[in-house]
């Protein structure tokens, strides 16, 4: 198996079953193969940002090249980035569309990569007509070109697409530039949703305690208002009782001076 820097088509090192290996001299002394069951692993020590390039493990089987797996390494640089990248994050939600702006070196092929969750090729403009889209982004991504200035737009995002995006371009003789990069955190629905039904529970909660209190204060004023209705009729009948008596007594001192 072979581990091949794909744009200058230099193999690092070869490793076999037999755990023999040759190594290429830009690479030796900092690069070891190891054999775990039916893979391989390789490992490149001490790395230098001339070490920023695209990998690509091959086999030969019967005389035919067969492509395993691409490795992209960016080797961060101590000093500051060839490359330009904004925004250095962004947080939208689902559904929503998050612009990235890179300011290349010249005309030359530009990638976007993403590095972290789903390492891979995003975008590849290898000319001003040209183009390759991640089947992933397939009808969500967009960009616009003018001169060294590249806008990237993608849209219809999902919490998959949480990542962190980095602009990278290749310079004739020279190892891949790459920027900072974008981080995007993609916000999920299901908060927003809670956050919602929780005002909801609230505003149902204080409608209810507003009905039982006008509902309380409507049972106060009816029993309050048939406690009045009961006693009025017993103080009028009091009255007449009263009065009815009074003209007994007169009557009969009347009768009683006749006789």
């Amino acid at each position: 198996m072979y581990l091949r820097v794909i744009r200058q088509s230099i193999n690092v090192i070869y490793c076999s079953k037999e755990n023999s290996s040759r190594i290429n001299p830009d690479f030796a002394n900092r690069t070891e193969c190891s054999k775990e069951g039916e893979n391989f692993r390789i490992t490149l020590h001490r790395l230098q940002e001339s070490d920023s390039e695209i990998y690509v493990c091959t086999d030969v089987l019967q005389v035919k090249e067969i492509y395993r797996k691409t490795i992209i390494v960016l080797v961060k640089a101590k000093s500051r980035r060839p490359l330009e990248q904004s925004p250095l994050h962004a947080n939208p939600e689902q559904g929503q569309s998050v612009n990235i702006t890179c300011e290349l070196k010249s005309e030359e092929k530009f990638y976007l990569f993403r590095t972290h969750v789903q390492p891979g090729a995003v975008l590849s403009v290898p000319n001003l007509r040209g183009s390759g889209v991640s089947p992933a982004f397939e009808n969500r991504l967009e960009y616009s070109r003018e001169g060294n200035r590249i806008v990237v737009i993608l849209h219809k995002l999902q919490e998959k697409d949480s990542d962190n995006y980095i602009c990278a371009q290749e310079v004739k003789g020279s190892p891949l530039f790459s920027a900072r990069g974008t981080m995007v955190l993609v916000k999920e629905v299901e908060q927003a949703c809670e956050k919602s039904s929780w005002d909801l529970y609230a505003l149902l909660m204080v409608m209810a305690v507003l009905l039982c209190a006008l509902v309380c204060c409507a049972l106060y004023r009816v029993d309050v208002k048939k406690y009045f209705q009961r006693k009025k009729p017993n103080e009028v009948y009091e009255d007449m009782s009263y009065n009815s008596r009074r003209s007994t007594l007169v009557r009969t001192n009347t009768y009683s001076r006749g006789e």
